[in-house]
């Protein structure tokens, strides 16, 4: 499932990772210049795709689960997260590492994250001269256009 996650993640696939979060998420992310409390499905949806658009790129990276079943419709997990992130409009650039400590719940079958949260074990970040020369952009096929200040 966090597989999945990262995947519909970097690929703004909004309609699956909705059906991997739990209704009453619960959402505490800190990095290095940014800090994110969200609460519900809803919440963290509209911010993933204020994040993940046609203008950005991300490449999320989960390794080494630690994964404890406590009961039959519970389990923790801690995965090492490796990423980059491009906003191209900005010509800006994140790279960084943290640990993710996560709680699922399985509903009606299906495990859903419950709770996730992380803090930064570094992060790097760098105003770009200029976009990278892409090959290929996903998301500038794929994605929605970002939202607008």
């Amino acid at each position: 499932m966090k597989h999945a996650y990262f995947r519909c993640i970097d690929t703004a696939n909004l309609q699956e990772l909705t059906e991997l979060i739990h209704d009453d998420v619960d959402v505490h992310l800190i990095g290095g210049s940014y800090e994110w409390k969200l609460k519900g499905r809803k919440e963290y949806l509209e911010a993933i795709s204020k994040s993940f658009h046609r203008r950005s790129i991300g490449h999320h990276n989960g390794h080494q689960p630690e994964i404890q079943i406590l009961s039959e419709s519970e389990a923790t997990g801690i995965w090492y997260l490796a990423d980059q992130m491009w906003i191209l409009d900005a010509h800006f650039f994140t790279t960084g590492t943290a640990l993710y400590y996560d709680r699922y719940a399985k509903v009606a079958g299906s495990w859903k994250i419950r709770e996730t949260r992380y803090e930064r074990l570094y992060e790097i970040n760098r105003k770009l001269d200029e976009n990278p020369p892409l090959a290929a952009h996903y998301l500038a096929t794929h994605g929605t256009e970002p939202a607008r200040s």
